[in-house]
C-alpha cells in the first residue's frame, strides 16, 4: 500500500492537491482519508478540530468568503458562543451549501483581512453582525474583549456602530456607548452589565490607586473614584492559590487604609445576581451616594 504523502497530515487539501501529491481519487475513497466538507479533505489520522474545518471551509467556499460573526470572534480567541456551524459572509453570487456551514449573503462587495491565514470580516464589522446573535450582555462581553485584545479601537468600534446601517446596528448602537478599554476578563464585563442593568453608575475599569504621594499602591479592577469604592471580581485561581490570595490579603489592607472599599465578587455570587449589585449601591450610598436605588427587569 503506498503510503500517505507527509504534506497531507496535518491539514485539509481539496482533492486537486491530494492529486498533486500522487493520490489518486480511489486512493482518496479508501478508509485512510475522510472529507470534512464536501471538496476538502482530511487523512483520518488527523484530528478534525474547529481550525481544520475553519481552514476546510475557505477551501469550498467563494474566493470572497470571510469568516464572520460568532465564528468571527471565536477565531479571535474568545471562547463565546457555538463551534459549530461555522460563520462566513460573501457578496458572490456562487451558492454553496453545506452541513456545518452558514453562509450570509451580502449586497456590496467586502472588506476582509488576514486574520491567521484565514479572511475574516473587520472586527468593528463583526461585533455589528454579531448582535443579530447574542443579546446585550454577552455583545458586551464581545466588545470589551476586541478591544482589550487590540482588535479594534474603541473609538473605531463606535463610529462604526453610528455610521452603518446593519443588521443588529440597533443592538450595537446600544451596547456600544458601554464598551471600555482595560476590561481585563469577561466576568469584569458581567458585573459591569450588572450594575448598568440595575440602573447604578458606572465603574471605570482598571484604574491605578494611588496614596497621597501618588504612589501606585493598586489597580483596581472596577473603580468608582468619586465614592473611593473597588469592585473586584476574585475568580477561581485566587481561591486556589495561597500565595496569590496572601497578595490579596495585604493589597486590599492597604486600600482600606486609604480609605477605600472593597467589595468582592466571587463565582458563587453570580448564582444571586440581584445582590451584586444591592451589595455596591450599599457601598456607594455608605459612600455619599444620592442616586437611585438599584431597578430590575425594567
Amino acid at each position: 500500500m503506498r503510503a500517505i504523502p507527509a504534506a497531507l497530515h496535518g491539514r485539509v487539501f481539496t482533492p486537486a492537491e491530494a492529486a498533486a501529491h500522487g493520490v489518486t481519487p480511489r486512493m482518496l475513497q479508501g478508509a485512510r482519508f475522510t472529507p470534512v466538507f464536501l471538496g476538502a479533505w482530511r487523512t483520518t489520522s488527523t484530528p478534525e478540530t474547529e481550525e481544520l474545518r475553519v481552514r476546510a471551509a475557505v477551501k469550498v467556499l467563494p474566493d470572497d468568503a470571510a469568516l464572520s460573526h460568532i465564528s468571527n470572534v471565536r477565531w479571535r480567541g474568545l471562547d463565546v458562543g457555538d463551534a459549530s456551524p461555522l460563520h462566513f459572509s460573501t457578496a458572490s453570487d456562487v451558492h454553496v451549501k453545506r452541513k456545518g456551514l452558514v453562509v450570509h449573503r451580502r449586497q456590496a462587495r467586502l472588506r476582509s483581512e488576514m486574520l491567521r491565514g484565514v479572511p475574516a470580516m473587520p472586527a468593528a464589522r463583526t461585533f455589528v453582525d454579531v448582535a443579530t446573535d447574542v443579546d446585550d450582555r454577552e455583545l458586551l462581553r464581545i466588545g470589551d474583549w476586541l478591544v482589550r485584545h487590540g482588535h479594534v479601537d474603541l473609538i473605531d468600534l463606535r463610529a462604526y456602530a453610528v455610521v452603518e446601517h446593519l443588521d443588529g446596528v440597533q443592538r450595537a448602537r446600544r451596547v456600544a456607548p458601554l464598551v471600555r478599554e482595560r476590561v481585563d476578563s469577561v466576568r469584569e464585563s458581567d458585573v459591569r452589565w450588572i450594575l448598568h442593568a440595575a440602573g447604578l453608575p458606572a465603574p471605570e475599569p482598571n484604574v491605578p490607586i494611588v496614596d497621597a504621594r501618588g504612589i501606585r499602591v493598586a489597580k483596581g479592577d472596577l473603580v468608582y473614584v468619586r465614592w473611593k469604592v473597588i469592585v473586584e471580581h476574585d475568580g477561581w485561581h485566587h481561591e486556589r492559590d495561597a500565595d496569590q490570595r496572601q497578595r490579596d490579603h495585604l493589597r486590599r489592607e492597604r486600600l482600606d487604609a486609604l480609605g477605600w472599599r472593597v467589595i468582592v465578587i466571587t463565582a458563587a455570587d453570580f448564582r444571586h445576581e440581584k445582590s451584586i449589585a444591592w451589595r455596591v449601591h450599599d457601598a456607594l450610598r455608605q459612600a455619599g451616594y444620592t442616586g437611585p436605588r438599584p431597578i430590575f427587569g425594567a
